[in-house]
Order: C-alpha cells, then sequence, then structure tokens
C-alpha cells in the first residue's frame, strides 16, 4: 500500500497587505521545520514591528499536518488566528509560519470584518509566495560484506537513490536517502536478496 509521501511548502519568506478603515495588516509567511524556529521569528517580529498592536499568528508543521497553533494575540476569539490558519489549509501547506501584524486604525472593523482582513492579508502573503511540492525521504544506512560492494552500488543505481554517504573503511556501509514509497521494496531486496542489514535513521 502506498502513502501520501509528498507535501507543499513554501521556499522563502514572502510578504502581504491589507487596508481596511485605517487599519493596516501587514502579512509575512515563513517557511519552519521547528517550533523553536516560530518562537524566534515572531519575537524578531514584535521587536520590528513593536508598535503594532497585534502579532496574530498560526503555523502547521509536520508531513502529517499534526502539529498547528493558532494565536489570537488579543483579538476577538476566532477573529485572526483561526482565519490565518484557514489559509494555510486552503493552500494546502505545511511547515509554514503566517504572521499578521496589525496596526489599529482607530475604527472598530467587528468580528466580520476583522475575520475578513486576516483571511485577505494572509492570503496575499501566500499569493506571494513560491509554492514547491517536495518528496518525504527517508534515510538508511545500508551495511554489506566489503567484497559485495558491487551488488550494493548497483542497488543505489537500479533505484536511484540518493548516497548521503559512504565509508569503505573498517567495514562497507552506505548511508542513503530515498523517496519514501520506495524505501519498503529498496529494504526487502537488501534484506532477503542479498541479506544485507538495513537500518532506519530518519526522516526529512
Amino acid at each position: 500500500m502506498l502513502f501520501e509521501d509528498t507535501y507543499k511548502t513554501i521556499v522563502a519568506p514572502s510578504e502581504g497587505m491589507y487596508k481596511e478603515k485605517g487599519s493596516k495588516f501587514l502579512s509575512f509567511a515563513y517557511p519552519v521545520k521547528t517550533e523553536t524556529e516560530v518562537k524566534t521569528i515572531i519575537e524578531q517580529l514584535k521587536k520590528e514591528y513593536y508598535d503594532a498592536r497585534h502579532h496574530c499568528y498560526a503555523y502547521i508543521l509536520g508531513y502529517d499536518k499534526s502539529a498547528w497553533r493558532v494565536n489570537d494575540d488579543g483579538e476577538p476569539s476566532g477573529t485572526a488566528g483561526k482565519p490565518i490558519h484557514g489559509q494555510l489549509q486552503s493552500f494546502d501547506l505545511t511547515n509554514v509560519l503566517l504572521v499578521v501584524v496589525r496596526y489599529f486604525g482607530g475604527v472598530k472593523l467587528g468580528v466580520g470584518g476583522l475575520v475578513n482582513a486576516y483571511k485577505v492579508s494572509s492570503k496575499d502573503a501566500l499569493t506571494n509566495a513560491e509554492i514547491v511540492e517536495r518528496t518525504i525521504n527517508e534515510i538508511y544506512r545500508l551495511e554489506f560484506p566489503y567484497e559485495m560492494i558491487n551488488e550494493a552500488m548497483k542497488i543505489t543505481k537500479d533505484y536511484g537513490v540518493q548516497i548521503i554517504e559512504t565509508n569503505f573503511d573498517n567495514r562497507a556501509e552506505i548511508i542513503y536517502k530515498v523517496r519514501r514509497n520506495d524505501a519498503e521494496k529498496i529494504k526487502m531486496k537488501c534484506e532477503t536478496i542479498y541479506r544485507f542489514k538495513v537500518i532506519y535513521v530518519g526522516s526529512e
């Protein structure tokens, strides 16, 4: 059974903007992979736009989009973080942080006006971003007898895997990266036909 092994994200930071009744909504999208990165970027934006009233945001992390959060930063509940998050979902993105900085213009927009403003400004930043589809890759360490180096190299060539590192000194091993949906058949061939040892290292 094949699983989804691609995801969409953005290549580089992008910006957008929306104005409504004197209020200005500046939007910023960033490619991120960890909550630590998220925290650092938000702190930087709060320092840079220290005079803004609100710094609202949402993010989605992980290939399965399992880690996410929304923050209204003082706006009425559900009027900022949720519509920002909704745009990340609409664009089907992950590993992205989207922040909207609001300068209050003196006129209250109401719940509907706020939801629309945060939605439109978020959409503008994502529309301006370069969106890419990437594969989910798994990394393995292949251990084998030194005299079978040709067989090992042939497998990596036949399946087009990316070799990250080789070690042919004390023992023969290859660390390789392969698309998730191809990983199991390579592992089975190595283990069942050649009796090589295949050890899962991680994913990226």
